[in-house]
């Protein structure tokens, strides 16, 4: 759904420890996806994903030590965040309790007052 010609990648140094490998390899991914200037998707997405989450989607990844799982791992963070900002909210639908529920929960109050009665200390 995502392509990936629409996706900037940027590579740089992760940062915490590691030694000399962290040091030196630049294994941090940083996904980019420009929202206005994709193709992909069209007026009313665009719409809804920059009301959601803005006109530029990053994703980071500097879990593993390789650069290529890193990128897959952005990269899946990235479209993700595309999906959560796509989804469209079903509206809910009002309803009424049933007759049985209405009968169920006076009789929970009419047990719990009983209850409650019966605790009382004697006149």
């Amino acid at each position: 759904m995502l392509p990936l010609a629409e996706v900037e990648l940027q590579v740089s140094r992760s940062s915490g420890p590691g030694g000399q490998h962290a040091q030196k390899s630049e294994t941090r991914v940083v996904a980019v996806f420009d929202v206005e200037t994709s193709g992909a998707l069209t007026a009313i997405q665009k719409r809804r994903v920059i009301s959601k989450a803005g006109p530029v989607l990053r994703a980071v990844a500097q879990d593993e030590r390789s650069q290529s799982r890193n990128r897959e791992l952005a990269i899946e963070r990235l479209v993700a965040a595309l999906r959560d900002a796509l989804h469209v909210q079903r509206k809910r639908v009002a309803t009424k309790p049933t007759k049985t529920a209405r009968e169920r929960r006076l009789e929970q109050k009419r047990r719990r007052g009983t209850v409650k009665r019966l605790r009382r200390p004697p006149d």
